[in-house]
């Protein structure tokens, strides 16, 4: 019973490819490590009405190679709008693009295979539905699929402050098996542009993906 419960404890760390913090590298970390890395992902990003559409293009930017879901709800538009230059996303040719309100996407339905899930920014109110199994929209039956069919669902809210119900919901969603990547930037890498910080989140939500980049510099890393 030990030797299984290690075992689990093991994936559970290794999901999406991030190796065990003791720096130990057993051969399981090393194939999933390999295999998140270099293997095609088809993945769908949901953006929402928070601000910080920023985040939302950063990533889309370094998802080229991957096949890409895109769902944005009305507020994300807005916020869009009011954010980047140009007043919306660029988004790249072969990015596949939903409707908010429609039932006609794929990742709705759990026998649809799909690798991860990005809700970035995450409004509190999405996060909210999402955490009481409130499948409203196409991003929260999306989100509640890759909960029920244990896939990386990763959620990066973009609140401050936070009050007692927003930390009760993550608290369900950590309890569901969500990850939660807050749009909390660092700044040891010294960043000297908004695109630098806003750099420092994005490569979070990467490393959890498994995907490889050059985002932002790492803890301690040498300059190579």
């Amino acid at each position: 019973m030990d030797t299984r419960r290690q075992i689990a404890a093991s994936l559970r760390r290794t999901r999406g490819g991030v190796k065990p913090s003791n720096g130990r590298h057993s051969p399981l970390v090393n194939v999933l490590t390999v295999r998140h890395s270099t293997v095609h992902m088809k993945l769908v990003v949901a953006i929402t009405g928070a601000s910080g559409a920023l985040y939302a293009q950063r990533l889309l930017d370094h998802l080229h190679g991957q096949e890409v879901h895109l769902v944005s709800s009305d507020p994300a538009k807005e916020v869009a709008a009011l954010e980047l230059d140009g007043g919306k996303l660029v988004v790249a040719k072969d990015v596949i693009g939903y409707d908010n309100r429609s039932m006609h996407a794929p990742f709705v339905s759990g026998s649809a295979r799909f690798d991860a899930m990005v809700v970035i920014p995450c409004s509190m109110g999405t996060l909210g539905r999402i955490a009481n199994g409130t499948s409203d929209d196409t991003i929260c039956r999306a989100a509640d699929v890759f909960l029920k069919e244990h896939r990386k669902l990763i959620l990066v809210p973009r609140e401050t402050p936070y009050n007692l119900i927003h930390v009760r919901n993550m608290e369900r969603l950590l309890e569901a098996g969500a990850d939660i990547i807050p749009a909390t930037p660092s700044f040891y890498g010294r960043p000297q542009t908004v695109q630098q910080v806003v750099d420092t989140v994005v490569a979070r939500v990467l490393d959890h993906l498994g995907i490889e980049h050059k985002l932002a510099k790492r803890w301690m890393e040498t300059e190579s």
